[in-house]
C-alpha cells in the first residue's frame, strides 16, 4: 500500500511529521510518499519550500518525495484538472512516474474542494480520502459541495487544534473521523524547526535593536526592556482596505502597544506585501515616539517568536496570533477585525471563520472551548449535531462553539443544514448584544433566522389604487382654489 501526503507548504509538512511523530496518523505499514504541490503564485521567482531550512528534517518522517510541480511544469498544480476520459491515463502516468506500481493508494490532501486535490482524487478514483488542514479555515464549513464519489470516499480530517476543543465545521456534513493535533506536539515540531534553521542576523539584530554586528556590545543594555511583535498582512493589495485604512492598520497596531508599555517593536511584514506596508508604520512609529526595526528575515513567524520572544504578538487575524497565545502562552491582540467583519464580501468569504474567531478571543473577551467554564466545554464537545441553549447574556460566558456553527450556518446553509438549530439558539439571545456584529442582517432575514429585519409592510393592490386617486383629487382640489 502506498500513502500520498499532498502538501503545499512547509508549515504543513511540519504539522503532517507533528501528527506522525505523536501517532495520531497510524503506521498501517504502507509506504509514505510525501507529494509536493507548490502553490505559489509565480512559482519562478521565489524559493521553493521544499529547498527551504528545515524542510529535509520534516521529510525525514516520509519514505521519500517526489515533486508534481515539477511533472505538470510549466502548468501550476491548481491548473491540474485533466478531463474524465483522461482519467485512465493520468493513473497510468503517475504510478509510472512514482513508482507505485499496482498498490492500493491511500490519499492525505488539503484544499480538497480545489485542485490539486481534486484532481489526484479523482485520478485516484478508489483511494480513500484523508483531509489535512493546518489553519483556522478548517473551522469554518466547507466552501463547496463535494462531489458524491469523493464524498463517499471520505475517511478523516486531520487538523490542528489550534483553538483549545474548537470543533471544526470543515466536511461536518460528510462526518469524517476527526483527528486533532495537539498543540504540544505542533510545539516540539516547531522547536525542532527553529534549531535547525541557522541564526538569523535580522532576528538578531531586532531583539537588541542594533546592528547584529554589535549584539555583544548592546546585549546586556536592553536587559528586561519589553518588545512586541507585529505581523503584518496585505489587506490593501487583496482590496479588503484602501492603502490610508491600511496605514491607519499599523498606526493602531503600534497603538495597541503602546497601550501595554511597550516601546520596542519589531515590524515582520507579509511576504506577498508592498513595499508600502514597511513606509508607513516606519512614518506611524515616528509619530508615536516608538522604537521600530523592521524585519527583513524569510524565518516563519513561529520560528521568530521563539527567538525574539516577544512580551506581544499584535496583527488582524494572522493564524500566528493563535499560534502565539495557544502554543507558545505569548499575549496576542488583534487590530481591525471589526472592519474585517463588515468588509469581507461575499458573507460565505473563507476568511469570515478566522476573523470570527480571533475578533471574539481577542476582542470579546471568549474563551476557548477547552478553557471554558465546565457546562460551556460540555456542551461544546458534545454531538456536533444537537443544537445547544446559549446562556441568557452572550458575550464573554457566549460557548465559541456555539459562535463557530451559527456563523458557519448562515455562510454555508445548503451544506450545513444540521447546524440551523445552534444557529436559531445562538442568534436568539444575540439580538441586544455585541455579538450581532458576526451576522448580516440581510442574510438573516433572507435565512428567516432570529434577528431578521422586520417585515415590509405590503399594500394591497386596491389600496395603492386608493391613494393614488386621493393624490390626484387634491391636486384637482389645489388647482381649482386658485
Amino acid at each position: 500500500m502506498k500513502e500520498l501526503f499532498v502538501v503545499s507548504t512547509l508549515y504543513q509538512c511540519i504539522s503532517l511529521a507533528s501528527a506522525i511523530d505523536a501517532g495520531r496518523i497510524p503506521d498501517r505499514g504502507a509506504e509514505r510518499i510525501l507529494v509536493l504541490a507548490n502553490s505559489a503564485l509565480i512559482p519562478e521567482i521565489t524559493v521553493p519550500f521544499h529547498e527551504a531550512p528545515g524542510f529535509a528534517e520534516a521529510a525525514a518522517r516520509f519514505d521519500r518525495t517526489v515533486n508534481l510541480s515539477q511533472l505538470l511544469w510549466p502548468r501550476r498544480p491548481g491548473q491540474f484538472a485533466p478531463r474524465a476520459e483522461e482519467l485512465d491515463l493520468w493513473e497510468r502516468l503517475l504510478r509510472a512516474e512514482w513508482n507505485l506500481g499496482d498498490s492500493s493508494v491511500s490519499l492525505f490532501v488539503e484544499s480538497i474542494q480545489v485542485n490539486p486535490a481534486v484532481a489526484l482524487c479523482r485520478v485516484f478514483a478508489d483511494a480513500g480520502i484523508s483531509v489535512h488542514s493546518d489553519g483556522l479555515m478548517s473551522y469554518g464549513p466547507t466552501r463547496n459541495p463535494l462531489p458524491r464519489e469523493l464524498a463517499q470516499r471520505l475517511e478523516t480530517l486531520v487538523y490542528v487544534d489550534l483553538v483549545p476543543g474548537l470543533v471544526p465545521q470543515l466536511l461536518r456534513e460528510h462526518n469524517p473521523a476527526l483527528v486533532p493535533v495537539d498543540r504540544a506536539d505542533l510545539r516540539r515540531g516547531m522547536e525542532a524547526l527553529a534549531r535547525t534553521l541557522p541564526e538569523d542576523d535580522a532576528v538578531a539584530a531586532a531583539i537588541s535593536g542594533t546592528p547584529a554586528a554589535e549584539l555583544e556590545k548592546h546585549s546586556a543594555d536592553r536587559g528586561a526592556s519589553r518588545s512586541a511583535l507585529i505581523l503584518g498582512q496585505y489587506l490593501s493589495e487583496l482590496g479588503i482596505l484602501s492603502a490610508e485604512e491600511e496605514v491607519g492598520l499599523h498606526r493602531d497596531m503600534l497603538r495597541k502597544a503602546l497601550d501595554r508599555g511597550i516601546r520596542h517593536c519589531v515590524f515582520k511584514p507579509h511576504p506577498s506585501a508592498g513595499p508600502g506596508a514597511v513606509t508607513s508604520i516606519q512614518a506611524a512609529a515616528a509619530e508615536l515616539g516608538l522604537q521600530l526595526e523592521v524585519l527583513t528575515s524569510s524565518s516563519p513567524a513561529e520560528v521568530v517568536m521563539q527567538r525574539l520572544q516577544p512580551d506581544l504578538v499584535v496583527s488582524c487575524f494572522s493564524t500566528a496570533l493563535m499560534t502565539a497565545k495557544y502554543l507558545f502562552g505569548i499575549d496576542a491582540a488583534a487590530v481591525g477585525t471589526e472592519i474585517l467583519l463588515e468588509r469581507l464580501t461575499p458573507y460565505q468569504n473563507s476568511n469570515r471563520i478566522p476573523v470570527t474567531i480571533i475578533d471574539a478571543l481577542l476582542e470579546r473577551g471568549y474563551a476557548a472551548p477547552a478553557e471554558a467554564p465546565e457546562e460551556a466545554s460540555a456542551a461544546a464537545s458534545e454531538a456536533l449535531g444537537a443544537a445547544q441553549t446559549p446562556d441568557a447574556s452572550p458575550g464573554r460566558a457566549a460557548p465559541l462553539q456555539q459562535l463557530v456553527e451559527a456563523v458557519s450556518y448562515c455562510m454555508q446553509p445548503q451544506t450545513l443544514e444540521l447546524a440551523r438549530p445552534a444557529a436559531e439558539a445562538f442568534l436568539a439571545g444575540a439580538q441586544h448584544t455585541g455579538d450581532m456584529r458576526y451576522f448580516k442582517r440581510r442574510r438573516l432575514t433572507k435565512l428567516e433566522l432570529p434577528g431578521a429585519l422586520p417585515a415590509a409592510k405590503v399594500l394591497h393592490p386596491l389600496g395603492r389604487v386608493r391613494r393614488a386617486g386621493t393624490r390626484q383629487v387634491k391636486r384637482v382640489l389645489t388647482v381649482l382654489a386658485k
